[in-house]
């Protein structure tokens, strides 16, 4: 995985991020390898720029946490990673939130496409005395969507947080999530008809009190649903949802849409780790409410 990662960080061979300059040489600087760049001296290692960037751990550390977080099925919690890793909780934690980033930034490249399923969820409950419904202020509004295959199978899978559902926000994810042309089912809830603005054709099939089973047009994305209300549920029992909802809904579609590919997964995590560049600032460890699902 090691040569993995350096083929990741510079797939040509080096080049100066400063001058751009091929001739190198190559000095040694505590565990890590450091590249001097001979024409213009500007010192460079191949973890630079990437989400193993300033780390002081080993990155046999690194290598088996991606392994753990892309093999897990229902997803890993950063309790359970810091006694997999023998990592104290803060580390652990960062790993984790790191690793998910370079998940969700993997996951903005790719769009739906030909027959998409839409539907409305949140995550969170109502608080005590608060607003019920879609209104409440403890809820994190996300919009799920699945783009099935020829076979009507499931292909890949989209869980995008959103400023609420309405038309100016379903517009605004239809343009970024789901190429021109294609066909969204949803249910008749009034602001998924803004698809249309971004290209797409819309099929609403008001449910009307039916019962899941006799809405086989949105088999899949009640599946998906239940299978994230697993994931969340089995492995993280509270995390600050509405800070780092993108980053756990990214995990989880990461996951779900190389399914077919777990022999390989760890390898493409690894990439996307390298590819994933640094933020500016890191975020610090904190722990958000109760969990609590609430499917609308």
């Amino acid at each position: 995985m090691r040569a993995r990662a350096g083929e990741g960080a510079v797939p040509s061979g080096f080049r100066c991020p400063c001058c751009g300059g091929l001739a190198h040489c190559v000095l040694r600087g505590g565990s890590h390898k450091i590249f001097q760049c001979n024409a213009c001296r500007h010192q460079t290692s191949l973890i630079a720029g990437t989400v193993f960037q300033g780390t002081k751990l080993g990155l046999t550390v690194w290598f088996l946490a991606i392994c753990l977080i892309s093999q897990a099925k229902t997803g890993l919690s950063a309790l359970a990673l810091k006694r997999q890793l023998g990592a104290s909780y803060p580390t652990a934690w960062l790993i984790h939130h790191k690793l998910m980033r370079a998940m969700a930034q993997r996951e903005e490249r790719y769009v739906l496409e030909g027959q998409v399923q839409v539907d409305d969820a949140c995550l969170g409950g109502e608080r005590s005395g608060g607003k019920v419904g879609r209104g409440s202020e403890n809820k994190v509004p996300f919009v799920a969507a699945v783009s099935p295959d020829e076979d009507g199978h499931p292909l890949r899978t989209k869980l995008t947080p959103v400023p609420g559902f309405t038309l100016k926000a379903i517009v605004q994810w239809a343009k970024e999530h789901v190429a021109p042309g294609s066909q969204v089912h949803s249910d008749g809830l009034a602001c998924f008809s803004a698809v249309t603005e971004a290209g797409c054709a819309h099929q609403p099939t008001v449910v009307a009190g039916r019962k899941p089973n006799e809405l086989p047009e949105f088999q899949w994305i009640d599946t998906v649903l239940g299978n994230l209300k697993t994931s969340l549920r089995g492995s993280c029992h509270a995390f600050g949802f509405r800070k780092y909802a993108a980053r756990y809904l990214a995990a989880f579609t990461y996951r779900f849409n190389r399914r077919f590919d777990l022999g390989t997964l760890h390898t493409r995590l690894l990439v996307a780790a390298v590819a994933c560049a640094t933020p500016p600032a890191i975020d610090s460890v904190g722990r958000g409410s109760l969990l609590i699902k609430d499917w609308n």
